[in-house]
């Protein structure tokens, strides 16, 4: 189902960022996604450009879900996770379809989880969740606030329980995440969200 074909009250995607800590936070909030989750998910984690990852093999050996390194013209598909490549920004447009980027760094990182979050903002409006994990710097806030004014839903991780707590703190900061909770208690939250319109 695209965008736009997706019912107004029901959420259409969900756009997670993390940076140092996040594997961890990422196995633990995938792992508790359950298998049958109705929406695609839309990961950046900041990884180093100069190695091979294989973040998205780790990933799937801790979830049910689908994961894979994201690619370019990629249409997303409900219970899939897409994980932005080393040094590509992700975006994704109304259609469902995810772009690759090169563009410069935004906040000295690439991919930037602002870039995604503003493109899941522009794209899916009120039908988007995003989730801001551990990792140092502000990433993302800037992308949240923009979820938050397209009338989207904005978790953070509690940056009292994050490994590291600047991105989640930037987030919770800024005024506009809806729940900060310990990161066992997001996956719950996040598929009683994406569940409750669909009864």
């Amino acid at each position: 189902m695209t965008a736009d074909q997706s019912p107004e009250d029901q959420y259409a995607i969900v756009a997670v960022a993390a940076s140092a800590g996040g594997v961890q936070g990422l196995i633990a909030l995938l792992g508790g996604l359950g298998p049958s989750l109705p929406v695609p998910v839309l990961v950046v984690q900041h990884l180093d450009p100069r190695h091979r990852t294989v973040i998205a093999d780790v990933l799937s050996r801790r979830t049910d879900l689908l994961v894979k390194l994201a690619e370019n013209e990629d249409r997303v598909v409900p219970g899939t996770v897409y994980i932005a490549p080393p040094d590509r920004h992700l975006l994704v447009g109304p259609d469902g379809v995810l772009a690759l980027s090169r563009t410069e760094l935004v906040h000295f990182v690439r991919p930037s989880a602002d870039l995604l979050f503003e493109s899941v903002a522009a794209s899916y409006g009120p039908r988007a969740i995003a989730c801001v994990l551990t990792g140092t710097g502000s990433d993302g806030a800037m992308g949240l606030d923009a979820v938050k004014s397209r009338g989207g839903t904005v978790l953070a991780q509690d940056p009292l329980t994050a490994e590291f707590k600047g991105m989640p703190q930037a987030a919770v900061d800024t005024g506009a995440v809806d729940f900060v909770l310990p990161l066992e208690e997001i996956p719950a939250v996040i598929r009683g969200l994406v569940e409750a319109k669909r009864q």
